[in-house]
């Protein structure tokens, strides 16, 4: 009979080390399965720390839920930042490729936001509206910067249908790509939305 695998040792960590570890480690797992299954029982095996020390630390089961899906939330906004400067076009292809390979990379933690915030959970709701709008305001211009659009209500709104449609591109190529290339997938989610900017008026 083969010996269980030992326990990864403990390590002395500040409690705010402890904490971020343990959301990071949060975010590694939720990556490749939905939050409803990111458990305690195996985040305190995985960290190597009891379930009540991670009780300590988040309280319940729901808020370190929420802290992980917020970490991963930033996360995503953090890849998909375009570069500060250079041709607005230029900026939204960097900005989609680095879209295109984190949901890719995070599915079904990505998948299980989705589908939370359609299912009314306000919270993920919350998380994933903070998060659409982190995204898509890097379109407009602000400032100095030379975005792709002028924010006006009748720009927002169809920048908010586009993202809708990247989403479920994004989600349905990667469920059955049906022969598109990721090249192909890029080009299709950045043409959209020139197409659908080239119908604006002025």
């Amino acid at each position: 009979m083969t010996a269980p695998a030992p326990r990864p040792p403990r390590s002395r960590l500040s409690p705010e080390q402890r904490r971020e570890q343990l959301l990071d480690l949060g975010v590694r797992l939720l990556a490749t399965r939905p939050v409803d299954e990111l458990s305690i029982d195996l985040l305190a095996v995985e960290a190597g720390i009891s379930r009540g020390l991670l009780y300590h630390y988040f309280g319940n089961k729901a808020d370190f839920h929420e802290a992980v899906v917020r970490r991963a939330a930033d996360a995503l906004i953090e890849q998909t930042a375009p570069p500060e400067t250079g041709d607005p076009v230029e900026r939204l292809a960097v900005s989609m490729t680095a879209y295109v390979d984190f949901v890719v990379a995070n599915h079904e933690g990505y998948l299980s936001l989705v589908r939370g915030a359609a299912g009314g959970n306000p919270t993920l709701r919350e998380i994933y509206d903070e998060a659409l709008h982190a995204l898509t305001d890097r379109l407009f211009t602000e400032g100095t910067r030379q975005g792709l659009l002028a924010d006006s209500p009748r720009h927002r709104l169809v920048v908010r249908g586009w993202a809708a449609l990247v989403e479920q591109l994004v989600l349905g190529w990667y469920d059955d790509p049906g022969g598109v290339s990721r090249e192909e997938l890029l080009d299709l989610v950045t043409n959209a939305l020139l197409a659908l900017v080239g119908t604006l008026p002025d």
